[in-house]
């Protein structure tokens, strides 16, 4: 069975051969998928509403450094958040392993 197709639409001013367009295609969703899409599938960010001062600067760091703590500890990220806000001292112990 083929795998199903996608299609999707750029913009872009630059002159590029279809190799170099492709190339740089796929370097953007290279950057997406390494690190938003990771504090949007566990954080739902995209759908976040702080707008006040400095309040989504201070969140989004605040976000990345959970996600890098979530991410050094184990089993699945989705369930190791789950569990630190149902016991403070397994999040104490989730936390307890940053250097």
């Amino acid at each position: 069975m083929a795998a199903p197709s996608r299609a999707g639409s750029t913009i872009s001013s630059a002159a590029l051969t279809p190799e170099r367009f492709a190339a740089t295609v796929r370097a953007h969703w290279t950057i997406e998928n390494g690190g938003h899409w990771g504090l949007d599938t566990v954080f739902d960010e995209d759908r976040a509403r702080n707008r006040k001062d400095h309040g989504a600067e201070n969140l989004a760091v605040i976000r990345k450094l959970a996600l890098n703590v979530l991410k050094r500890a184990r089993p699945d990220i989705s369930i190791r958040r789950k569990r630190s806000g149902w016991s403070d001292a397994f999040a104490r112990s989730i936390i307890g392993q940053m250097r």
